[in-house]
């Protein structure tokens, strides 16, 4: 065989190579794909699909609640993360282990809880307006109870069920 003919073999299997990687990555982003949100939007992902999306302002339905943070004893002021999720959500068929993660891609920051935590109104698991008027989460919970610990900027959640 000419060297010719093994320089072309070799990029006609880099060729397919790129090919199949980036086909893969296509079908792959489908499978995730969210529908074009307005800017602020969050999207919630329910087992690996867009199953729904909030922005800020679609929670000035919702009633407003506050705790004050142990660490620097200020008020937390905001929405229960269960009373955002009841509004886009059937939460009905959540198992009390079912996981939520709410994430911070700027921050890289993230936090999972299970819906049972959520769900209890004495964790105080909630939505605060951040400074630059994004969310961020807080909580009484103990590892969620201090300002290193919150996740500032949220822009996702997923949540897995059981």
């Amino acid at each position: 065989m000419s060297s010719k003919t093994r320089v072309l073999i070799a990029v006609g299997v880099l060729v397919l190579i790129v090919a199949a990687v980036l086909g893969l990555e296509a079908l792959r982003r489908r499978s995730v794909a969210t529908p074009d949100l307005p800017p602020g939007s969050i999207p919630i992902m329910l087992d690996g699909r867009f199953a729904a999306a909030f922005t800020p302002a679609d929670l000035e339905r919702l009633q407003t609640v506050s705790f004050v943070d142990a660490e620097e004893g200020k008020t937390q002021e905001g929405w229960l993360l269960c009373d955002v999720l009841r509004l886009t959500l059937d939460v009905e068929t959540f198992a009390p282990q079912t996981t939520i993660t709410v994430s911070s891609t700027s921050s890289g920051k993230s936090a999972q809880l299970t819906w049972a935590e959520v769900a209890d109104p004495a964790n105080w698991v909630m939505f605060d307006l951040a400074g630059r008027g994004t969310l961020k989460l807080v909580s009484a919970l103990e590892r969620l109870d201090t300002r290193d610990e919150w996740v500032q900027d949220v822009d996702s959640i997923v949540i897995e069920q059981p």
